[in-house]
């Protein structure tokens, strides 16, 4: 068993679980769905394939929220392609400045073929959607005899160098871990983003399990603290002297 651990950043991501019509809504962290997407774009695997994306839909599934981003909403207008009559407007949502840590467990054959698959994909990665590439390369590597817990609490911190300055006065962040639910967790909730398929003809998902944790990881750029200097009260020689 391995973990396979992947930096998710970019100026744009959008991770729709519910949306639909004309308002496509973002959640607030990187959907299994859409990161198991990604991984199924990289090693080539075509939308109609349900068998392979079973195999890679079997995987546990976590994130870590290393810097939340802020959601920002578009607006997008289009016209038919074929009568040029113009479409209902739409709003699009995304997370703007946002840095994830994503990873998935399993077995390390699998995983191995996944990161390689990585470092030189079949298709293009992107966070969510087509309109949102990925600021750097998305792998961090394998690791064994990790579990996903595990994994995402010794991950170092991947924030961005000017948001790790903001927290140069703690030597340690907590940061809030979003993973699929072991037997014995009985406060998990549900998210329907389990992928059965993403056949263009009918895509599908499933219910899973997610419960939120929180990790403590160290801050790299945090700044010694400054010795408290003495107070300097000049009476006090005054009420010495008396």
């Amino acid at each position: 068993m391995s973990v396979l651990t992947m930096r998710l950043a970019g100026p744009l991501q959008s991770w729709g679980s519910s949306a639909r019509f004309t308002r496509r809504t973002t959640e607030s962290a990187p959907t299994k769905s859409g990161v198991i997407g990604l991984l199924a774009a990289a090693a080539g695997i075509e939308r109609g394939d349900d068998e392979a994306l079973a195999a890679l839909a079997g995987l546990r599934f976590g994130v870590r929220i290393d810097q939340p981003g802020s959601r920002v909403r578009d607006f997008q207008t289009a016209h038919h392609g074929v009568t040029g009559a113009s479409m209902p407007l739409s709003e699009r949502f995304y997370l703007a400045d946002a840095v994830f840590v994503a990873a998935v467990a399993g077995e390390t054959g699998l995983l191995t073929h996944l990161h390689t698959s990585l470092r030189a994909p079949a298709y293009p990665p992107f966070l969510g959607r087509r309109s949102c590439p990925p600021a750097q390369p998305v792998e961090l590597g394998v690791r064994d005899g990790d579990s996903l817990h595990q994994a995402l609490a010794d991950e170092p911190w991947q924030a961005s160098a000017w948001y790790r300055r903001r927290h140069r006065a703690e030597a340690a962040v907590t940061l809030t871990v979003l993973r699929e639910a072991d037997e014995q967790e009985g406060d998990a909730d549900y998210q329907r983003d389990q992928p059965l398929s993403f056949s263009a003809e009918q895509r599908r998902h499933a219910l899973r399990t997610v419960v939120s944790r929180t990790v403590t990881v160290p801050n790299p750029d945090a700044a010694p603290r400054q010795a408290v200097r003495p107070r300097h009260e000049p009476f006090d020689a005054l009420e010495e002297s008396v």
